[in-house]
């Protein structure tokens, strides 16, 4: 069976994304000299391909599957299944914004005063729809990068990505409105998603990659309990009798082989593999938070 082809943005999101891979069970080894990338799965066959063109290449089917903003898949207006939001970015867990930002000296004060003005970008087309919905003609000019010098000599005003709004400060620019905003969100092809095994290991990718997103910033704790004892534990902690914890330990095996095992364990359950109404978040957040801890055999820890 061949591998599912898989996408990882370069760029911005390129460390970030192999963070969340490494939490999810994953091992993504880069090569400088190459686009393609080693995974510990031989399921999976990785490209490292700018975030930009991520959603064409999936549209293409070039690729199965791959992770991108959703302003991208808008810019470039291909014809992709979202599988998930991932809302994690450069610096971290979150979104971002395109906005609108002039100098802080400048006049402009809403959308409407940029008419007949420069705007610089690397959106074009989210910018022109932009304007289109504010009823104002301008001359949008694409910009190769470094998009924050442009102004005032070169733009009248820019369409810049911000996380934060630092950098936007640091070059004294002021933001006059906010055009989209986006998430990294995790894309498939019609194709890839209309095979049952790809769509499987398409959905089995999705739901560890949401749990280690959702598993940050939280911690587990494992107890050894006398049976006699539970129901204190239980009323302490606030949690019904009707979830049972399963802790798994397989010291032959990776996170993403172990918890393939957990999924197909909850699909047989009638609230399903994703149920959030369960403590923590359900099988996608335990997974995704897992962490190994080694522990010997009658040790009583």
């Amino acid at each position: 069976m061949n591998p599912l082809r898989l996408g990882i943005p370069k760029g911005s999101l390129q460390e970030a994304t192999l963070r969340l891979f490494e939490r999810a069970g994953w091992h993504v080894v880069l090569n400088s000299r190459s686009y393609h990338a080693g995974v510990d799965d031989p399921e999976l066959s990785c490209l490292v391909v700018r975030a930009q063109e991520m959603a064409r290449y999936v549209a293409s089917g070039a690729l199965d599957a791959g992770l991108t903003g959703r302003d991208w898949v808008s810019e470039t207006g291909a014809d992709v299944r979202e599988v998930i939001e991932l809302a994690y970015a450069k610096q971290g867990l979150g979104r971002v914004r395109w906005v609108l930002a002039v100098p802080e000296d400048s006049p402009v004060q809403s959308p409407r005063d940029l008419e007949g003005k420069v705007i610089a970008t690397e959106v074009v087309r989210l910018t022109e729809r932009y304007l289109e919905r504010h009823v104002v003609r301008a001359r949008v000019e694409f910009s190769w990068g470094a998009t924050e010098v442009k102004v005032p000599q070169l733009a009248d005003a820019i369409v810049e990505v911000t996380e934060t709004g630092a950098s936007l400060r640091a070059h004294r620019l002021r933001i006059v409105d906010t055009v989209m905003e986006s998430a990294t969100v995790f894309i498939a092809s019609h194709e890839a998603w209309a095979d049952p095994w790809k769509q499987g290991k398409i959905s089995h990718l999705a739901m560890l990659l949401e749990g280690a997103i959702g598993a940050m910033g939280k911690v587990g704790l494992m107890l050894n309990v006398r049976r006699e004892d539970l129901a204190g534990v239980l009323e302490v902690r606030g949690f019904g009798e009707d979830w049972v914890g399963i802790a798994i330990w397989n010291p032959d095996g990776s996170l993403a082989e172990m918890s393939g095992n957990g999924t197909r364990i909850a699909a047989s359950c009638a609230r399903g593999a994703l149920d959030d109404s369960a403590p923590g978040g359900g099988l996608s957040a335990f997974f995704g938070g897992c962490v190994a801890v080694p522990v010997r055999t009658g040790s009583g820890r």
